[in-house]
């Protein structure tokens, strides 16, 4: 290893994604950050094949390679044993692949394979923390082996990374672990549509929006049909409505739009509406970054990552007070004042969190790892 490699000149860096939920967007956000820094990125998919419009925005980000593994995802697995092939099938090449550091998206493949370079281990959200979120029960013994290959994982690993200082807190606490997590937050630029059609200049639309996976109890859909029945304006809900394990949601009164590609979701958020997020679960949260982003008032659950993140650019809501969300969306359609005020907070806001920043954030801790490995003798590749 030279200067050249910890100064991002030829660094090659392998990072693993999944195309099911929101690493995918943070993998190739990073992966087009690092590639501007002179870094080579290769993407390790992991899980279901991408569709068309997700593959075809991977192939446009130069000095971005893609490599499709077909190896399984931890989470829609039923046992340990195929996650520890991954972990080992992943070892391997990143071995033949040459790269000087890997990034895991999937820290249960940190300590189930030995890997010959530094790894990152970055926690966007676990089994368990989601089902103490989801059910506040103990883990179901099923899915205990999930639970040990994760804090196996997070112990392994050279460097810890969560998107949010509270997940960070949440994962050291519920992995007892002797530290936690660095804090690199996600990254996200404006969607082209939102800043370039010709309605982002027009006053906002009388509607509501609402993002992510519906069928996915954490995420509130529930609790939010009940607020679109007692709203006079139209509430969306754009997002898969059935999970992968079959999971589904039956809606009666948001208007469901079904899973929107980048241009799709960019249109809809032009026209300004007033975006909602009642998730009482949110490691970071991507889909109100990109309304914030666009200029959406935002109606928030009030949970810590969200308070972190958005505090005095959004308007908050306490538990699951369906009245206290009404009236939040309410207050804004009758004072354009305020919503324009807290659009534009939103907007002001969502610039610190950057793909380029998140990225160079990234490069700063793979840089001190590979200065660490150079200074201690050990080869990093």
């Amino acid at each position: 290893m030279n200067a050249g490699i910890v100064n991002g000149g030829s660094m090659r860096v392998l990072i693993t994604v999944d195309a099911v939920g929101g690493v995918w967007q943070y993998g190739l956000d990073l992966a087009r950050g690092l590639a501007a820094r002179g870094v080579e990125p290769v993407l390790a998919l992991l899980g279901p094949t991408p569709d068309p419009h997700q593959l075809a925005e991977s192939r446009e980000i130069p000095g971005v390679h893609l490599v499709e593994t077909g190896l399984p995802l931890d989470w829609l697995c039923d046992q340990a044993a195929p996650v520890r092939a991954a972990a080992e099938a992943v070892a391997r090449l990143a071995g033949d692949l040459g790269v000087h550091l890997v990034q895991l998206n999937m820290p249960t493949l940190a300590g189930a394979a030995r890997f010959e370079m530094p790894v990152v281990a970055v926690t966007h959200g676990c089994v368990s923390t989601w089902w103490e979120a989801a059910k506040d029960e103990p883990l179901d013994s099923q899915y205990a082996w999930h639970r040990d290959l994760m804090r196996a994982g997070l112990i392994a690993a050279d460097r810890l990374v969560a998107p949010t200082a509270s997940y960070a807190a949440t994962i050291a606490r519920h992995y007892a672990l002797d530290e936690t997590p660095r804090v690199v937050h996600n990254g996200r630029a404006p969607l082209p549509a939102a800043l370039h059609t010709p309605r982002s200049q027009q006053p906002p639309s009388n509607d509501v929006l609402t993002v992510g996976r519906l069928w996915d109890r954490v995420k509130r859909a529930d609790l939010l049909d009940r607020v679109a029945s007692r709203l006079n304006v139209p509430f969306a809900a754009a997002g898969a409505a059935i999970g992968p394990h079959g999971e589904t949601i039956t809606l009666d009164h948001l208007s469901v739009l079904g899973q929107l590609d980048a241009e799709q979701l960019g249109e809809r958020l032009s026209s300004r509406p007033i975006f909602v997020s009642a998730a009482s679960f949110e490691p970071f949260g991507l889909a109100v970054l990109e309304a914030a982003g666009a200029g959406c008032a935002l109606v928030l659950s009030d949970i810590p990552g969200f308070r972190e993140l958005w505090d005095g650019a959004a308007l908050f809501v306490g538990g699951d007070d369906e009245a206290a969300y009404v009236e939040a969306i309410e207050s804004l359609l009758a004072s354009p004042s305020l919503r324009q005020d807290l659009g534009a907070a939103a907007r002001t806001r969502a610039a610190r969190y950057s793909p380029q920043a998140s990225a160079d954030a990234m490069l700063a801790i793979y840089s001190e790892l590979l200065e660490s490995r150079e200074g201690s003798g050990r080869a990093a590749a």
